[in-house]
């Protein structure tokens, strides 16, 4: 995150004087104007500060056990790896955070797969199970939804170049796979099945749209997501389209 510090010769208690003048003047202003947008350029600077106030406690490991910090790998030191954000969003879980979203690139494997895939889940196997140990260490776990995938699955088959040490695989809609934990899903659940070549599903009654995925996750949210629709120019429209059923067959 950037600008967390202040600017050079600005202490905090400068910072909190000049933004309580500058809402003073705000607030006259939306006075005589009533636009609310004034209100909500008021409250953005406060989150603003308040931020400032907490993050750099947030992103100081030092009062984290070494063992913890182990437990997510060896990169769980080294800012901005996937390691690192893993036990930060611990860390912004813990402090209230409804919504934490991690990213990890560069798995657009059209080449180079049987190299690039060993160094994705090294990154990535160690700190996903590091983290769920985390939260249930802590008795966060039942709390918290855990979604893990991305948006397409890759075909079992070759492509470009085929030697023994380098092929890719293309990008593959029809089926993929995603994995979800904790906040109400089932441990140790499979839901449906691909054939021989991972090409097509063939469990009828086991498998899940992304509407239905939608679903699911409002549900676990305890929301209603029928219950979100709206009519705009004679169509229904909601989060999961008209469409998506609550798949039950993975929560507990």
């Amino acid at each position: 995150m950037l600008y967390l510090n202040d600017p050079p010769g600005i202490d905090r208690s400068m910072r909190r004087d000049m933004l309580d003048d500058i809402g003073r003047l705000d607030r006259l202003a939306q006075r005589d104007s009533g636009d609310p947008e004034i209100a909500t350029r008021i409250a953005q600077y406060e989150l603003a500060f308040r931020m400032q106030a907490a993050v750099p406690d947030l992103a100081n490991l030092s009062s984290e056990p070494a063992e913890v910090i182990d437990s997510y790998g060896p990169d769980a030191r080294r800012p901005g790896t996937y390691a690192a954000n893993c036990l930060l969003g611990r860390r912004l879980l813990e402090r209230g955070v409804r919504f934490v979203q991690l990213y990890h690139r560069g798995w657009d494997h059209h080449a180079n797969l049987p190299h690039d895939i060993k160094g994705q889940c090294l990154d990535t196997d160690q700190p996903s199970a590091a983290l769920i140990r985390d939260l249930k260490r802590r008795g966060m776990f039942d709390d918290t939804l855990i979604i893990w995938g991305g948006e397409f699955g890759r075909t079992v088959y070759s492509q470009g170049e085929l030697t023994a040490t380098n092929y890719g695989r293309d990008h593959h809609p029809r089926c993929f796979s995603i994995w979800l934990a904790g906040g109400g899903i089932k441990a140790g659940t499979v839901f449906g099945a691909t054939d021989d070549f991972s090409y097509n599903i063939i469990t009828p009654d086991a498998k899940a749209h992304i509407h239905d995925l939608n679903a699911t996750i409002l549900h676990l949210l305890g929301i209603e997501h029928t219950r979100l629709t709206y009519r705009f120019q004679g169509r229904d429209f909601r989060l999961t389209d008209v469409h998506g059923e609550v798949v039950t067959g993975i929560l507990v």
